[in-house]
């Protein structure tokens, strides 16, 4: 039988980086990237860089589609999200105040990254209300290192 602290710890697959992006300033659209460096300020190339609970923003994959039906859409692209990294395969909640691997680097999960009243510019009316309570999770960089399409996320 296990604790409960036991199934808070558990997970059930690792996740798999699907796709990344940066803003290379302010309000300026999100550009895919194939790797990226995680440093101690967040994704490199990215205008935010400063170190902290919000360095990187992830964004379940398995959640873009909820969010778009939600708009009554077929899609939602990653870049409207404004996150920086998509990834599968793991429920990223979970990893709130836990240490994970992702690709080369170590990053912590701080806190929910709530929407801004941007994604009503970016997915229209009732985007913000849609990316409510699916919107991820931000980090702080713990161990700086290189990301690549397909890495492994996985709690350490």
């Amino acid at each position: 039988m296990s604790t409960l602290k036991d199934l808070i710890n558990g997970y059930t697959q690792p996740g798999r980086i699907e796709w990344i992006g940066v803003r290379p300033e302010r309000r300026a659209p999100l550009i895919a990237l194939d790797q990226a460096e995680i440093t101690e300020n967040g994704v490199s190339g990215d205008h935010r860089q400063r170190p902290g609970k919000r360095a990187v923003s992830l964004i379940q994959r398995e959640h873009l589609p909820v969010i778009a039906a939600l708009l009554g859409r077929d899609d939602v692209p990653p870049a409207l999200i404004r996150r920086n990294i998509v990834v599968s395969g793991i429920n990223l909640l979970g990893l709130r105040a836990r240490r994970f691997r992702l690709g080369g680097a170590v990053l912590e999960g701080s806190g929910i990254c709530a929407p801004c009243s941007r994604m009503e510019e970016a997915l229209g009316e009732g985007g913000y209300g849609a990316v409510r309570g699916h919107g991820g999770i931000t980090a702080t960089v713990i161990e700086p290192g290189r990301i690549v399409l397909g890495d492994v996320l996985q709690p350490v």
